[in-house]
């Protein structure tokens, strides 16, 4: 079956009277906070993120970004907003909570499966007057507003519920993926969601490529040389069409890429609708296509606020663990799961063990500490002026729980912020 046969049975596009019902509460909520806004400070609000350039996708939940527009002469908006939002919550009788990042946020639980996000950003006429990367996005709504046509909105909920599906959609630092944003230009540069998936596996192995839609730059090489090197290093430098200094797409890892890369080219082979639904990581299928090797389920849990900052914590602890298990295994799979909510995170793998390896004892010079090294371990040998002692690893998980147990582990966990690591079934 063709590409499209496959996409014109699909359409996860939010329908106009579900749209309507949604944007009802919106109003709603932005009504009374406008009014609290008015009183307190010289300031003014927006809606952006999908509500407001209408390309809202499919969901059991939905997030509407309320954007809280300061004048330029204020300082510590959060702090200035969250009395704000409060008294909002207070009088519709609603949960708010605080969120913490590079300019902290609050999330307001509406009735239904409606969340809103109050983002504090500055008023600013100019997008290099920017303090933070939140005081753009009313410059990101107008540009996708003037952009996008209907076809294009349909076209970029398919994008949006497949990079979904396969966890690569989000700027997070435990994802790394295709901000929503992202996704925007790359559809309004490709027009289509096909014409972008073909465009993009065509890059290969380790090159990068550099998309300009509004060619900020003569030349496309010319970015290499007036954008700063740290907005350089993902795969794809997408040059923001409202600010010619910023790569929209900077968080994007090779990781992330490769993964996108694979599922696209999978998907062009052999379309199907199955690409557009998550397949839940299922650790018992996993065990049992396993022919050979050992395989962990490692459950993580930290004392982290939920969201990006325990996503990431537990990711980066994850990456350690890799690394450790590396000396010893081959890791043959593996699978971070995080749901975005939540303090726990599943840890997937399967190892196998590496041949004898040898490792490094102190030098021979040390004869107190050389004899030491060799009651501790079985099979030692000198060589080149040191002691080495022979090891092979032949059961991951014992090898985990010593080393959770450790000095060194323990130090490491609470240092990274995991109160607790435990193995599933």
């Amino acid at each position: 079956m063709d590409s499209k046969r496959v996409l014109r049975g699909l359409d996860f596009s939010v329908g106009g009277k579900e749209f309507k019902e949604l944007k009802k509460e919106v109003d709603r909520f932005m009504v009374v906070l406008g009014e609290e806004v008015k009183k307190e400070a010289d300031a003014d609000i927006f809606l952006g993120g999908s509500f407001a350039k209408r390309t809202l996708t499919k969901s059991n939940q939905y997030d509407a970004d309320i954007f809280v527009r300061f004048d330029w002469k204020y300082e510590n908006l959060s702090d200035r907003l969250e009395k704000m939002v409060k008294s909002v919550a207070k009088r519709l009788k609603l949960q708010v909570k605080r969120m913490h990042g590079s300019r902290d946020y609050f999330r307001v639980f509406g009735e239904s499966n409606l969340t809103f996000e109050v983002i504090p950003v500055v008023r600013i006429k100019r997008v290099k007057d920017a303090r933070n990367v939140t005081d753009l996005s009313y410059f990101h709504v107008n540009y996708i507003q003037r952009k996008l046509n209907e076809k294009m909105r349909r076209e970029l909920a398919l994008a949006k519920k497949f990079f979904k599906a396969h966890s690569i959609y989000g700027a997070e630092s435990y994802i790394h993926g295709f901000s929503g944003y992202g996704l925007e230009c790359l559809i309004v540069y490709y027009k289509s969601f096909v014409k972008m998936l073909r465009g993009l596996v065509k890059i290969p192995k380790g090159e990068r490529i550099v998309i300009d839609i509004e060619k900020h730059y003569k030349k496309k090489d010319d970015v290499f040389f007036e954008m700063n090197e740290s907005k350089l290093a993902s795969p794809i430098v997408l040059v923001d069409p409202t600010w010619r200094e910023r790569n929209v797409l900077a968080s994007l890892s090779a990781e992330s890429f490769e993964k996108f890369q694979d599922v696209a080219k999978s998907f062009l082979r052999s379309p199907s609708e199955k690409y557009f639904y998550e397949e839940k990581v299922d650790g018992q299928k996993v065990r049992k296509r396993i022919r050979d090797g050992e395989f962990l389920h490692i459950i993580l849990s930290t004392d982290r606020q939920e969201g990006d900052i325990a996503g990431t914590k537990m990711k980066k602890f994850s990456r350690l663990v890799e690394r450790l298990l590396g000396e010893y295994f081959l890791i043959v799979q593996k699978e971070f799961v995080y749901p975005g909510e939540g303090s726990s995170a599943h840890h997937y793998l399967v190892v196998k063990s590496h041949k004898e390896i040898l490792k490094m004892g102190p030098p021979l010079t040390r004869m107190k500490d050389v004899e030491a090294f060799e009651k501790s371990n079985k099979k030692t040998m000198r060589k080149g002026g040191y002691i080495y002692a022979k090891i092979k690893e032949t059961n991951a998980r014992e090898f985990l729980k010593n080393w959770v147990s450790s000095k060194e582990g323990i130090l490491k966990m609470r240092d990274m912020g995991i109160t607790r690591l435990k193995f599933g079934e």
